[in-house]
């Protein structure tokens, strides 16, 4: 009995792995096409944090440097 019971649980690890794999791949897909849906909404983003990026690196540069 004790191999039909592991038997079991290997079934419903092997069948939650491949749900997720899909629905992993399945966001893959939906963020593609966000990304080609709204590509200059994205680029617009971007561009206006690059400011925000570049403080940012600088304060973490600066943190280093004090160390």
């Amino acid at each position: 009995m004790a191999g039909e019971e592991k038997k079991c649980c290997d079934a419903k690890k092997t069948l939650s792995t491949l749900f997720k794999v899909v629905l992993g791949l399945a966001f893959l897909v939906l963020g593609g096409l966000a990304i080609l849906k709204w590509w200059k909404a994205l680029f617009l983003i971007v561009r206006g944090c690059i400011g925000l990026f570049l403080i940012l690196a600088g304060v973490i540069t600066l943190a280093i440097a004090k160390e």
